[in-house]
């Protein structure tokens, strides 16, 4: 019978890699009463068949931190416990088999020279020269990473859970979670079953859901939303090779495929574009190191392929041919971090066949989450909050998984859309845009009119790393709003109302800015934590004396709505989500005023409506309420009608616009007018880790408020200065693109790199933000220096600039 407590502090639910290495990590940090059951054998659902390729560069600078952790604590676990994790640094290339890839790779180790990671671009001959198996027909070039590496997954997962115990963890096999109790907000305690029919209960402060491709499944049990779905993942594994030598890690990411040796056999193993999902109604009760049936004709392209790329395969017989599951997310990020639903239910799982690698730095990630209460830096990549609630539905999840898997091999083009488990939420002008040549791109479910196409014009993308076939679409867009007008969508940002008779004070204390303003006003502002960083970057409006409207971007407002409940405390408010009660169309540029007034007799004029003002007007025979606020930087108002009208004052307006060349827009031209402006985008500019001053927003914290979040902090940046600052950079070659990542050389040294990045089109040039160290230096020390941008290894001479580039003094907003 299990030797379990009646009491733990957390209980920790899966003993995957991921499962023992947050055990591990927390009883590092002291934590004690720390229990981590598995339902079956450690390593036993996805952990044990993994290939264990253990690579440092991620897509983001905090994901390249976390898999460098992970592999700095696999070279030690041995020594620490007497478990060989059978890490080596056998070092990875990457070859690429069309100019796109190359393209892409290049950008690749541009992002890893600014994230610190040792890479070389090689050509076709060298690549041969590492990998003298492989046959480089084809091969237009490659990178290699000297520092990757490879290991026994079960056995660091094994060396990671006997360090948990030699901490005082207790790591119970054959046991499993059957209920996990709740009250409100809180989990008080799981219910368990062993395999010998013993059962228990064991009360706790909180709970980690480890679970693998269970974590849906336990999620539920938990009240909280896990999205993830199995599917299958095919390998071979060779007879031995004689002489075989030790080999880097070799990815064809054009042919789907990687290849690893291992005690002198092949691992071939297949990223192919139409994956299977597997048990979409439930996962086997007795699933324990089990494979799925083969299913060799799936699998029969990506091995004639391989076979041409390394001969020797012909000659090689297969030992293995292995099918087993994994499990994928909707966006092929891991899922970490605290439930949105729940104030003590922590989720680590859904690591997209890259769990090994990510494990070890997950785990530290969510433990020192959970011992200090907040993230140690921003993990906006893969915070559970990012989901949106209806990602959990089944059906969503098995469509969106055929694609997923391959897209960890896809070429990773700029704005490349998902194609599955598409239409699931449409804004109350989808059918009227698409009539009218509107191309949709997906964001946080939502179907968003991204650019429109004319008419001839094939309304789809055509991906390409160059400037691809909707440029010229953009361009003009943008030099709409610049120059005439132009209306495009905004209903898919959450909009969160706050009301009750604390609401004012509610939020002086959640938001940096000053809200005790007349009814009607709008206050651009942040919510700030305790360290200075960003929360959430919103725009405020006070509707009445009670009551406020607080607008999120799309993607963030679960997780922005879930930050302001959870510091409600004793205030008197009540917070709701009305996203979809309100269509929001903007109407920009330097006649939409004359646009407005053509169908409304509302009064617009500076006097009674002015910047960051909102009010109630007659739209054609309907009702809406306006609010003068921008985000291209451009005279103009954001819409507000309820869904039943919108598509009244949609054609009301669109045909009032014909005689003054109104144009339809999109999100991407958004995008390159905010740019533009300086404005920043939350989750690449202002993230959690990013303090208000450094990021230029200090203008929007009102710093003589008596308390709010993050006011300290504030203080103490004010008295002692700035260690970075935040620079628009504009290219001066008119022909590269920027999206983001790119590093930034300071008087020909990195010093960072680009948050993000897009084309300027009035400008006339790709244009960046980035931060740059400033600690001890004058502004214009800093400007006085020379400033290139590396563009996949070129590197361009860009101007820079702490002031908008666009409209410095808003006269242009404010006309």
């Amino acid at each position: 019978m299990p030797d379990l407590p009646s009491n733990a502090r957390v209980v920790i639910i899966g003993g995957g890699v991921i499962g023992c290495s947050v055990a591990y990590h927390l009883t590092k940090l002291g934590w004690k009463d720390v229990v981590l059951l598995e339902r079956k054998q450690l390593t036993s659902g996805t952990t044990w068949h993994a290939a264990g390729l253990i690579a440092q560069l991620r897509a983001t600078a905090n994901m390249t931190k976390l898999a460098r952790y992970s592999q700095e604590l696999y070279g030690t676990l041995e020594a620490e416990t007497g478990v060989a994790t059978g890490f080596k640094r056998v070092g990875s290339i990457t070859a690429a088999l069309t100019d796109e890839r190359l393209e892409e790779l290049r950008r690749q180790a541009g992002m890893a020279r600014s994230f610190g990671v040792d890479v070389e671009e090689i050509s076709p001959s060298e690549v041969k020269a590492r990998y003298e198996h492989m046959n480089i027909d084809g091969v237009t070039g490659g990178v290699y990473l000297p520092l990757d590496g490879q290991g026994d997954p079960a056995n660091i997962a094994l060396a990671l859970a006997k360090g948990a115990r030699q901490n005082g963890a207790k790591v119970q096999e054959r046991v499993a979670v059957t209920n996990v109790v709740r009250e409100g907000r809180k989990v008080t305690g799981v219910d368990w079953k062993g395999e010998d029919g013993s059962d228990g209960h064991i009360a706790c402060d909180m709970i980690v859901n480890c679970a693998g491709m269970w974590g849906h499944e336990v999620g539920r049990m938990a009240g909280v939303n896990v999205p993830l779905q199995a599917c299958e993942h095919f390998y071979i594994v060779t007879e031995s090779i004689k002489d075989l030598k030790q080999l880097p890690v070799l990815r064809i990411p054009d042919e789907c495929a990687y290849y690893k040796e291992d005690a002198g056999k092949i691992l071939l193993g297949a990223f192919e574009p139409n994956a299977k999902p597997w048990a979409v109604d439930g996962i086997p009760k007795d699933f324990e190191f089990d494979q799925l049936p083969e299913d060799f004709d799936h699998f029969e392209p990506i091995l004639e392929a391989a076979v041409n790329r390394l001969p020797m395969l012909a000659e090689a017989g297969i030992h293995t041919f292995f099918n087993g599951p994994e499990s994928f997310t909707p966006d092929d990020a891991y899922h970490l971090g605290l439930a949105p639903e729940m104030d003590n239910v922590w989720v680590a799982c859904g690591f997209n066949s890259i769990g090994i690698q990510s494990a070890g730095g997950a785990g530290m990630a969510l433990a020192q989450w959970m011992e200090d209460g907040d993230k140690p830096f921003d993990l906006g990549d893969v915070d559970i909050s990012r989901m949106q609630p209806f990602q959990g539905n089944k059906t969503y999840l098995a469509e969106r998984s055929k694609e997923t898997l391959g897209l960890l091999y896809a070429d990773h083009f700029p704005f490349r859309q998902k194609a599955t488990a598409r239409g699931v939420r449409r804004s109350p002008f989808h059918g009227h845009l698409m009539e009218r040549g509107a191309v949709m791109g997906e964001f946080a479910g939502w179907e968003r009119a991204n650019w429109i196409a004319r008419a001839g014009q094939t309304p789809e993308y055509e991906y390409s790393w160059s400037r691809q076939n909707f440029f010229d679409n953009v361009r003009e867009e943008h030099m709409a709003i610049r120059q005439n007008v132009g209306m495009y969508d905004m209903s898919s940002f959450g909009k969160i109302r706050v009301e009750g008779r604390d609401a004012e004070a509610f939020m002086n204390y959640v938001g940096g800015g000053n809200y005790s303003v007349p009814n009607g006003k709008i206050v651009y502002t942040q919510f700030l934590n305790n360290r200075g960083g960003i929360e959430a970057d919103v725009t405020v409006t006070r509707l009445t004396e009670t009551a406020y409207l607080v607008v999120t971007p799309a993607a963030t407002r679960l997780a922005d709505q879930t930050w302001m409940e959870r510091h409600v405390g004793d205030f008197n408010v009540v917070i709701t989500d009305v996203t979809p009660g309100e269509g929001v169309l903007a109407v920009m540029g330097p006649r939409s005023r004359e646009l407005l007034n053509a169908v409304s007799p509302a009064d617009l004029s500076n006097e009674t409506n002015p910047f960051g003002t909102a009010q109630q007007i007659e739209i054609g025979m309907g009702l809406a309420r306006i609010h003068r606020v921008t985000y291209v930087g451009e005279l103009g108002w954001e819409v507000y009608v309820s869904s039943d009208m919108a598509g009244h004052v949609f054609e009301t307006l669109y045909d009032a616009g014909q005689d003054m060349g109104l144009k339809l827009c999109g999100m991407h031209m958004m995008d390159t007018c905010r740019i533009e402006k300086g404005f920043r985008h939350f989750g690449h500019d202002i993230t959690c880790e990013d303090h208000v001053m450094e990021a230029g927003l200090g203008f929007a914290v009102k710093k003589d408020k008596p308390s709010f979040i993050g006011r300290d902090a504030v203080l103490r940046k004010q008295d002692e200065g700035l260690s970075n600052r935040m620079l628009q950079f504009k290219l001066t070659d008119p022909e590269p693109l920027l999206y983001h990542n790119e590093p930034i050389v300071r008087d020909g040294e990195i010093v960072g790199y680009l948050t993000s990045g897009a084309y300027g089109h009035h400008l006339g040039g790709a244009m960046g933000l980035g931060y740059v160290p400033c600690k001890g230096e004058a502004v214009a020390d800093v400007l006085a220096s020379t400033y290139e941008i590396d563009v996949a290894g070129t590197r361009v001479r860009a101007e820079a600039s702490l002031k908008p580039m666009y409209d410095p003094k808003s006269e242009r907003v404010k006309a």
